[in-house]
């Protein structure tokens, strides 16, 4: 008798690369739909920074080692981060020497396991208000994220700073990722449903399992399904999980127009059961 694990066929793709040792199992993780419309990880990168205003800020120290420092920032209209740093702290005084930074930012919405949520890292330069296209509105961004700012924001010892983002390299959990650079972070758009996103799962999950049946059925041509969950929900639709006779699948079930405001999830969801009912009646 063998004495090395079973994985499914969906948890091996997950690890990509990685090279598994004879036995060794792989995270039991939702297999990911492959059909369909979804975030790209420029939006997926805007949209974590936008869910957020603090983040860890690595810069370089005057020996060139890494410092990494817990910052808040503010948001520019092309995603740049606003940060007010004091020079009495090293990471200000970094900056003053050697102007390389980097922020991540992990997504406050995730619950469960740490390294199963999303995050991202922008890398660049840092530079003054003055020194960047939208800096003007510098200080504003700034204060409308972190309003208590405004009591030491003149302190003499505290700089605005914008962090040019040359890359952004986002994370979005087991074997998803990808990296956008500076032109498209900076012309996507945040996800407005993000916020909300996880409590709509909970809430399709606990209360309407049903209609998610039907939207696997007739609209993810799943036709074979047994049970459906929600596994994520964004602007664009929704991520199930299907239990199939052969085993677990996933698919998507795309909306009828991409969800426009914070608001709108709710009226998409319900468009959707409508049509995956009509479907099948028809």
């Amino acid at each position: 008798m063998s004495n090395q694990t079973e994985t499914r066929p969906e948890a091996r793709e997950v690890v990509g690369a990685h090279r598994l040792p004879d036995g060794v199992a792989v995270p039991d993780v939702d297999p990911l739909a492959r059909n369909g419309r979804r975030r790209t990880p420029a939006e997926e990168a805007r949209t974590l920074v936008a869910s957020s205003t603090s983040g860890t800020l690595a810069t370089l120290s005057d020996d060139g080692s890494p410092w990494a420092s817990l910052v808040t920032y503010g948001l520019l209209a092309d995603g740049s981060p606003v940060f007010c740093l004091s020079t009495l702290a090293e990471h200000g005084r970094n900056l003053l020497e050697r102007t390389q930074a980097s922020l991540m930012v992990a997504d406050p919405t995730h619950e469960g396991e740490v390294l199963a949520g999303g995050r991202v890292t922008l890398a660049g330069s840092m530079v003054r208000p003055a020194d960047h296209p939208l800096g003007e509105a510098a200080r504003e961004a700034h204060l409308e994220a972190v309003p208590s700012a405004g009591s030491y924001l003149d302190f003499e010892d505290f700089s605005l700073w914008v962090l040019d983002v040359d890359r952004a390299r986002w994370v979005g959990g087991y074997g998803r990722m990808d990296t956008a650079h500076a032109a498209e972070f900076a012309t996507a758009e945040p996800d407005p449903v993000h916020a909300g996103a996880a409590h709509a799962v909970r809430h399709l999950n606990e209360d309407h399992a049903d209609s998610l049946l039907e939207m696997a059925r007739n609209l993810g041509g799943k036709v074979g399904a047994t049970a459906a969950t929600c596994a994520a929900a964004d602007r664009y639709g929704l991520d199930l999980t299907v239990q199939m006779p052969s085993g677990r699948e996933a698919v998507r079930v795309e909306f009828a127009e991409p969800v426009a405001t914070p608001d709108g999830l709710r009226g998409a969801t319900v468009d959707l059961a409508r049509r995956a009912r009509e479907t099948s009646t028809a």
